[in-house]
């Protein structure tokens, strides 16, 4: 049972710090490690960025084992901000799967030891197209290195591993060198936040990145309000629509102020005799239609308000509809 096998008094401590001073030491040498690379980055670098943005058709990313898992994430960050690519397992490309490579691809491929057999068949398939190789390795004068058009290496660290077996380091280097490959390339093309909102349309991020006007409230469910209207017709429009504000607008449909619950409780005793003019507050924030969900959010948060109008592209003055705070929280926007 569970009492039976925590740890307790002085042993427990002892055994807490211990576990600590661990996790210390890995994140030490590895953050040590990714300051290695950041400073070792060459001109093979560049090269490499040069290479992807030359390629004409798809980077495939090749790697086998712990290098494989993190080839498979780098192409999908490659997919994901804006350049083409595939993984290609190595073991699947010999039996069959080197048809995936083209003569147009550009073949990257990790090995930390630059020298893991089931690459070698993928290596020299590309060799044969006249593909160019991007490797990534710790040996510059290993075979996958010798074969490059450019070869990045990584610094000479030890494993995290107290064996100095278990690939923990060398991958840690590898996830990090592939972010920078493909934001390198993603800022040199010019991807636009757009573009991104394409690459990303489900999930967490494809909520950031929505317009405003995807998740609006409009037409009816606008809580808009004439600025002569008496207050008590103002609290039943702002309960109807439940959003917690109404906008005043004058003769012209312009949003000249807010009221919101806020407002009727600082002005609670004048509420029977004044009208939304007398209790609005003027100059509120207000979006134009088409931002961006994440920045809107942004805006509310620095504002510490719980509502926004969203206002014509055309005619700025004018509300088309409003979003508040629980639209954002349903998408998981925070």
């Amino acid at each position: 049972m569970l009492h039976d096998i925590r740890l307790k008094g002085d042993v427990g401590q002892a055994s807490r710090k211990a576990i600590l001073d661990h996790g210390h030491a890995v994140l030490d040498v590895e953050s040590d490690a990714l300051a290695q690379l950041s400073r070792g980055l060459d001109e093979d670098f560049a090269h490499a960025v040069e290479l992807i943005l030359a390629t004409k058709g798809r980077v495939v990313v090749s790697g086998m084992g712990k290098s494989g898992h993190v080839a498979r994430k780098m192409a999908a960050t490659f997919a994901s901000t804006g350049t083409p690519a595939i993984f290609v397992h190595p073991g699947e490309a010999a039996h069959g799967d080197l048809g995936m490579l083209l003569a147009d691809d550009l073949l990257v491929m990790l090995s930390n030891s630059g020298a893991t057999p089931e690459l070698r068949p993928i290596q020299q398939y590309a060799c044969r197209l006249g593909c160019s190789i991007v490797a990534i390795t710790s040996q510059r004068h290993s075979p996958i290195g010798k074969a490059a058009n450019a070869c990045i290496t990584l610094p000479r660290v030890r494993e995290t591993c107290p064996l100095n077996i278990s690939p923990t380091t060398s991958t840690t280097l590898m996830l990090a060198l592939g972010d920078a490959l493909a934001v390198a390339s993603m800022s040199m093309r010019g991807i636009s936040r757009e573009q991104l909102e394409q690459f990303h349309p489900g999930g967490v991020i494809g909520s950031r990145l929505l317009p405003v006007n995807d998740i609006m409230h409009v037409g009816s469910e606008v809580p808009l309000v004439r600025h002569d209207l008496p207050m008590r017709d103002v609290l039943v429009t702002m309960t109807e629509k439940s959003l917690g504000l109404a906008g005043v607008v004058d003769p012209a449909g312009r949003l000249i102020g807010t009221i919101t619950d806020g407002d009727l409780r600082r002005g609670f005793d004048k509420l029977p005799t004044s009208c939304a003019s007398d209790m609005m507050t003027v100059n509120p924030k207000t979006v134009p239609d088409g931002t961006f969900a994440e920045d809107a959010m942004a805006i509310m948060t620095a504002n510490r308000i719980t509502a926004l109008f969203v206002m014509d592209h055309d005619e700025p003055e004018k509300p088309i509809g409003v979003v508040h705070i629980h639209d954002f929280n349903r998408l998981g926007i925070k």
